[in-house]
């Protein structure tokens, strides 16, 4: 189940069922069903404090993921992907302004970045920024193709 949260801002101009459908698929593709997804659409403010509680950093961000597949492996299920992904839409906006992108294409690539970290994408070791990025673009290809 996915499920989309707000904490202190207005739910994003998304179309859940439809996003969820690419979610879905994009988690297939990497052989992973979707377990429980919580994205929580938050300010700046709320994911520096998130930022400071859970991971010890005091910056802003445009996603924390926090990834709970390593349960549903003790259940047996190793193949399903859970968690909960924290969207500061601020920083999201600053994003899309300094990449020269739309609000609406950032903030679909921010969605999918948490996905890909739970399907086992990194992007902090050598290489593997550029990893993260071909695979951004693939998951927005496919939902370009789903319209």
């Amino acid at each position: 189940m996915i499920s989309y949260n707000t904490d202190g801002v207005k739910m994003p101009a998304i179309r859940r069922r439809d996003t969820s459908a690419w979610i879905k698929q994009v988690a297939a593709s990497y052989g992973k069903k979707v377990g429980s997804i919580a994205y929580i659409f938050c300010n700046d403010e709320k994911i520096l404090e998130v930022n400071r509680q859970y991971l010890q950093h005091d910056y802003y961000t445009d996603i924390i993921t926090f990834d709970y597949c390593e349960d549903e492996e003790v259940m047996g299920h190793k193949n399903t992907i859970s968690g909960d992904l924290f969207i500061s839409l601020d920083t999201v906006r600053t994003n899309a302004e300094q990449q020269a992108t739309t609000y609406e294409e950032e903030l679909h690539r921010v969605i999918i970045h948490g996905i890909l970290h739970l399907v086992g994408i990194n992007d902090k070791g050598p290489g593997e920024r550029e990893i993260m990025e071909a695979a951004e673009n693939n998951a927005l290809a496919i939902r370009k193709n789903n319209q």
